[in-house]
């Protein structure tokens, strides 16, 4: 199997690449980044979808995770320690598939870096992937929390990253089956 990257500037010839997006990547996104590729890894697909994430800001470009974000993924037996902060660049439109906001100001702030309506249209937010969370637009930011925030957005991304699969997988499997 081939090494799945996760930098949308490297590119895979037929691979599906979704980036995650927060405000300072250390909270919420990679929360998204690390669920949502288990799942794609669990469901056999690590080889047709890239998982990355990115901040909007440039606060904490290069650092690890928040503690508190590195603890809850660790009580739901998920591995954060490696990730490293960074900032999204409007570039990496052109190599991604799906922009994945996780509240509406980071939706704003990247429908405003787009450059075309295609582009703006491959920014979507998590929750709206989600029925159960119809009505609601934004995970909460926990930064400003304890760690039972953190452990309920958490479960919130979980949900949701399981919603968003949900819809996707039915084609990644089609086009499997058409290779």
């Amino acid at each position: 199997m081939e090494t799945m990257s996760h930098d949308p500037d490297e590119t895979q010839n037929e691979a599906f690449r979704i980036s995650m997006v927060c405000t300072g990547n250390i909270c919420r996104s990679p929360m998204a980044e690390i669920v949502l590729r288990d799942l794609v890894e669990k469901a056999g697909l690590g080889d047709r979808v890239i998982v990355s994430s990115a901040g909007t800001g440039e606060w904490h470009v290069g650092e690890h995770a928040d503690p508190r974000t590195i603890a809850a993924l660790e009580s739901h037996g998920f591995d954060g320690s490696t990730h490293r902060a960074r900032q999204f660049d409007p570039s990496w439109f052109d190599s991604l598939d799906l922009v994945v906001a996780l509240d509406r100001s980071h939706e704003r702030v990247l429908r405003s870096w787009a450059h075309t309506d295609e582009d703006r249209s491959k920014v979507r937010l998590l929750l709206g992937f989600d029925p159960e969370y119809a009505g609601r637009s934004d995970v909460p930011d926990p930064y400003y929390s304890d760690a039972a925030m953190f452990e309920s957005v958490l479960a919130m991304i979980e949900h949701s990253c399981r919603a968003l699969l949900r819809q996707l997988e039915p084609a990644f499997r089609r086009s499997r089956l058409a290779l």
